[in-house]
């Protein structure tokens, strides 16, 4: 595979622009970022005392007891979605009409809802339906519908980027439509799907966050709890994006190293596989091939 050509290179009247439009935007972020830190002074932010009670051992549990709470809900989420994802992919290329038309109408309804509007309804309509869960199912029951239709695409995309040999091939040896997707479609296709789903349980990790509107006590609430009772909301979340920088920063160097051995794996060119519209445009090559 080579790599995708969006523009051709620039020359040097381009690049010296480029360079210049860069040192420009970089001074005005580093005066905006100095006004800030100007302002925050000015408010005492920087007082040690605000500072202070992050760094006890209790206040350090309780936000690595919500830290906990989010992977839980998050880890969940993503094993549910991608069971989902798999039968709305597989439906999505089935070859029976209803079938395909009833998981394309889930996939392009819930990929278009916003999450936060599913998760209101998943945590404040269900219980009007007198649907009881405790508020961890709310959560993951929104982040499921909608991230199982994402991850679907994912699927379906990565299934359509495969040259379609194989499937021919399987068809030859006597395997039916069903036994070739399971034996031989779905196996390879997984394996250049994995850094784009590690990138999508990122995303997920993210979205879990919105938890807090339901009261999910999550890292993002629990940071909220601890600046309201110790008076340093901006310093508490601080310290909760601290801990999503640290989490989701080891999950892009995994999906990363997956991309890169996949490459490898299979000689492809420079192009980064990192999400579905990557995929797309994986599948689109593979069909012009």
């Amino acid at each position: 595979m080579t790599a995708t050509v969006l523009a051709d290179a620039l020359g040097p009247k381009a690049r010296r622009r480029v360079w210049i439009a860069s040192i420009v935007a970089a001074v005005l972020v580093a005066a905006v970022i100095g006004v800030a830190v100007q302002r925050l002074a000015d408010r005492n932010q920087f007082d040690e005392a605000l500072w202070k009670p992050l760094t006890q051992r209790s206040v350090i549990r309780f936000f690595l007891t919500g830290l906990a709470n989010t992977m839980k809900a998050a880890m969940v989420a993503m094993g549910l979605a991608l069971v989902l994802a798999t039968f709305l992919a597989l439906g999505r290329l089935a070859r029976n009409k209803p079938v395909r038309w009833a998981a394309g109408a889930w996939v392009e309804f819930f990929r278009a809802m916003p999450l936060l509007l599913l998760i209101y309804f998943s945590g404040l309509g269900l219980p009007k339906y007198g649907i009881q869960l405790p508020v961890f199912w709310y959560l993951v029951l929104a982040l499921v519908a909608y991230n199982g239709a994402v991850v679907a695409e994912i699927f379906r995309a990565g299934i359509l980027s495969l040259d379609r040999g194989q499937s021919e091939a399987a068809y030859a040896i006597g395997l039916s439509y069903w036994q070739a997707m399971f034996t031989v479609i779905v196996p390879q296709a997984v394996r250049r799907m994995v850094p784009a789903i590690v990138s999508q349980l990122v995303t997920l990790l993210k979205d879990t966050s919105l938890g807090y509107v339901i009261t999910y006590e999550e890292l993002l609430r629990r940071g909220r709890l601890s600046g309201e009772f110790y008076g340093n909301m901006l310093q508490s979340l601080v310290f909760v994006a601290a801990f999503y920088v640290v989490v989701n920063f080891a999950l892009s160097q995994v999906a990363r190293r997956l991309e890169v051995r996949q490459r490898r794996r299979y000689n492809a060119g420079a192009m980064d596989v990192a999400g579905v519209e990557d995929l797309a445009t994986v599948a689109a090559e593979g069909r012009r091939a």
